[in-house]
This record gives structure tokens, sequence and C-alpha cells, in this order.
């Protein structure tokens, strides 16, 4: 396992990682559909190019054996929504907006050096803390970020469909 950063030639296979995990993270109540639905619109081929050509953005993938297994994305700058400008006290601050991992690898450490990488990135470009939201019912989640030091420090809501989903904002410090 590897975790390099990613560049314009795995956009096709960040997007085929991003249909087969974003629906992962979703609570139970969100349909196949709307899950498809919000990766085609925000997680597709194109979607990716435009993300890693952001120079406020950082994606790093996990690269096991040429296939992408997991991937994260840093976005830098003052957050927009106002729940979570509200709620992060570490600044600067840069979010964790995207992290998921294939299911094959859940277990094997491979989050932890992901997220362990994340944290160096945001680390090295200035960053003071690192936040992100996160559903309220994912558990497995919620229990891997408090194993990485982050701690809820508020709420915020995500649009995924017709719903409107909570989530909790956690937060942690790069050093």
């Amino acid at each position: 396992m590897t975790v390099r950063s990613a560049s314009a030639q795995d956009a096709a296979g960040l997007a085929v990682l991003a249909a087969r995990t974003f629906p992962l993270a979703c609570p139970p109540h969100v349909t196949a559909a709307e899950a498809a639905g919000f990766v085609a619109r925000n997680l597709a081929a194109e979607n990716f190019l435009q993300y890693l050509a952001d120079p406020d953005r950082i994606v790093l993938v996990i690269d096991t054996g040429g296939e992408l297994t997991g991937f994260a994305m840093l976005v830098f700058g003052e957050p927009a929504d106002p729940d979570v400008a509200g709620a992060i006290r570490l600044r600067p601050t840069v979010e964790l907006s995207k992290f998921y991992l294939a299911p094959e690898v859940h277990g094997s450490g491979s989050a932890r050096g992901l997220m362990d990488s994340s944290v160096r990135a945001a680390a090295e470009r200035g960053a003071a803390g690192v936040w992100l939201g996160v559903n309220e019912q994912n558990a497995r989640a919620i229990r891997f970020y408090a194993k990485c030091g982050y701690e809820t420090v508020g709420r915020k809501h995500f649009q995924v469909g017709e719903g409107v989903e909570n989530d909790f904002v956690m937060e942690r410090p790069t050093s």
C-alpha cells in the first residue's frame, strides 16, 4: 500500500472508486438512486479533473499494486458554511472533504495511513487544524475519526438527493 498524490491519470479510477464507496457512508434511508445522483454530479471523472487542477485542493490516493483502494480530498481555506465557520476553533484550517476506502481494505490499517498522510499534507501547507463533516448515523466513521484525534465541535447539514442530512463537524489539530 502506497499513499501518494493523485494525478489527472487517476481521475477515471477515482470516479469508479467514489461510485463504490460513497454509498457506504450514506445513512440507510438514502436511496441508491440518490447516492448515484450525488456521485454523478460531484464525483465523476470530470469533477476529479477539476479538483486536481485546483491549487486549493489536494487529492491523495491509496495505491495498492496499481489499484486505487482509497482516497482523501483536502480543501484549503475558510469554510463557506456559517455553521462550520462558527464551530471550528483552529485557524488556518483545512477541510477533509472526502475520505473513502474500498470495503476490501477496511480493517487493514490503510485508513490510518491515509489519515496520517492527509494531516501531514495539511500541516505542510500551514494548516493548524483539519475539520470534517460526518453523518451523525455513521457510527463506524465517527469511531475511526475519534481514534485519529478528532473531536465533535458542532453540526452542519449536507444534501443528498431531496433530503438534508445532519452531520457532526469534527476537528483535530495538525500537530
